[in-house]
């Protein structure tokens, strides 16, 4: 019996460090480690490099088995070098912007992207007719991503799954519809939920916001949560010796406006001044500042004078050296922006370690019923200064006492959040008939 095909569509795929990246990765690896074959349709390294930026380690990670095929999307937002811009986007970008939106919108309505669609559709096309192509999964952001699959189904009855990292229409923070929900963008979300077999989505809640929006579609709509990867080296970290000397809290993840920085930086200087175990402690941040590589400068002031109660910016980690990072942690902080629909990939990062985890985001994310129930976890009231202090106190107590059979326990509680547990039913449901 031949090996089924998958077409599995990405514009963030390694050597990318955008967020969505991981996801892809795992998504592809599963497959062809449950006997597919696969093929990845995405866009060139260079594209990455100019703008969000790479981890090249990330690349070594995916499996040997995979066919990643790279096409140019021509999106000017990726094409920094000036010295190539036309004219009128050099001396007239706000109208040269608006002009250039006629090369997206008439395709599909998605700005900058949705130029990209006739040439996914060709090159789909071209690798269906090479290899026969039996389930195509596209996965947005960019919601263009969805074409191809669409394509596919339109021409040769392929079946296609749409995952969805994010949302289309909905603004996961504020709960509200996005202002880019166009007529156009709903009528294609219709089309394309019409024609799929399956819809993923990476949290109940937005999972049945879509539902509601889409009632005919709705048995078709799954939770695939973002899940834990592991890369070489286990998550699973022991308890560090040397806590006794001062304990170690960290973060790890992109510092953007919508993470709750000051209200962690005030709320740390609060608890470190009145709780005991915090005493000669110190809160390690590790990511980037901002999803571009350039920190926002309030961010950058912020994280410059917290450094006298202890804080210390450390820049990024590199994903396949996470395990070890992990290791030098003695708590976690968990701090993301406010949002009904917010999870982040991060969270089941953090379960898996068993290390104590400080939730420093409004008690209604998503997140925190990922975390419900886990004997390590310690959710802040609100964002309130005190709220955060007394929650960095309670984490320091708990992260002081922690013994390895407690760390044990919670990294048993968080085993079935592994990107392979999230994916194996789909996988399975996937399988030819």
């Amino acid at each position: 019996m031949s090996r089924p095909h998958l077409l599995y569509t990405a514009w963030s795929f390694p050597p990318s460090r955008a967020g969505g990246v991981y996801r892809a990765l795992a998504t592809v690896n599963a497959f062809a480690a449950a006997g597919w074959d696969v093929t990845v349709l995405t866009v060139p390294e260079s594209v990455f490099s100019g703008s969000t930026g790479t981890d090249a380690a990330l690349l070594q990670e995916v499996d040997g088995r995979v066919r990643i095929v790279r096409d140019e999307p021509d999106v000017p937002a990726f094409q920094n070098d000036l010295t190539r811009w036309p004219w009128l986007r050099a001396r007239q970008p706000e109208l040269y912007k608006l002009i250039d939106l006629r090369r997206d919108l008439p395709r599909f309505p998605e700005p900058n992207y949705g130029r990209w669609r006739p040439r996914l559709e060709a090159v789909a096309e071209r690798i269906h007719r090479e290899h026969p192509v039996d389930v195509a999964i596209g996965t947005a952001n960019p919601h263009v991503d969805f074409i191809p699959g669409w394509h596919l189904n339109r021409r040769f009855g392929v079946r296609h799954v749409m995952d969805y990292r994010d949302a289309w229409q909905l603004d996961v923070f504020s709960g509200r519809r996005l202002i880019t929900a166009t007529p156009d963008v709903r009528r294609w979300e219709r089309r394309l939920m019409a024609s799929a077999d399956e819809m993923w989505f990476v949290n109940e809640a937005i999972r049945s916001w879509h539902a509601a929006q889409h009632p005919g579609e709705s048995e078709k709509m799954h939770v695939v949560a973002n899940g834990f990867d592991e890369y070489g080296n286990p998550l699973r970290v022991p308890v560090r010796d040397g806590r006794e000397q001062g304990l170690v809290f960290g973060y790890i993840g992109t510092i953007t406006p919508k993470v709750p920085l000051k209200s962690l930086i005030q709320g740390w200087a609060r608890a470190r001044r009145e709780e005991p175990a915090l005493a000669g402690a110190r809160l390690d941040l590790r990511g980037y500042l901002g999803h571009f590589g350039a920190g926002e400068v309030e961010t950058q002031r912020l994280v410059a004078e917290a450094e006298t109660d202890g804080i210390r910016y450390l820049g990024p980690v590199a994903k396949t050296a996470i395990s070890e990072t992990y290791r030098g942690f003695d708590a976690l902080v968990l701090a993301l922006g406010t949002g009904r629909y917010v999870t982040s990939g991060k969270v089941y990062e953090y379960a898996a370690t068993g290390i104590p985890v400080v939730s420093v985001h409004d008690p209604g994310n998503a997140a925190s019923d990922v975390l419900r129930g886990s004997p390590s976890w310690v959710p802040s009231r609100s964002l309130s200064v005190d709220d955060v202090a007394d929650a960095l106190a309670a984490g320091a107590r708990l992260a002081r006492d922690q013994t390895p059979m407690a760390r044990e326990a919670a990294q048993e509680w968080a085993a079935g959040y592994s990107r392979t547990a999230q994916l194996e039913p789909r996988i399975a449901a996937l399988a030819p008939r």
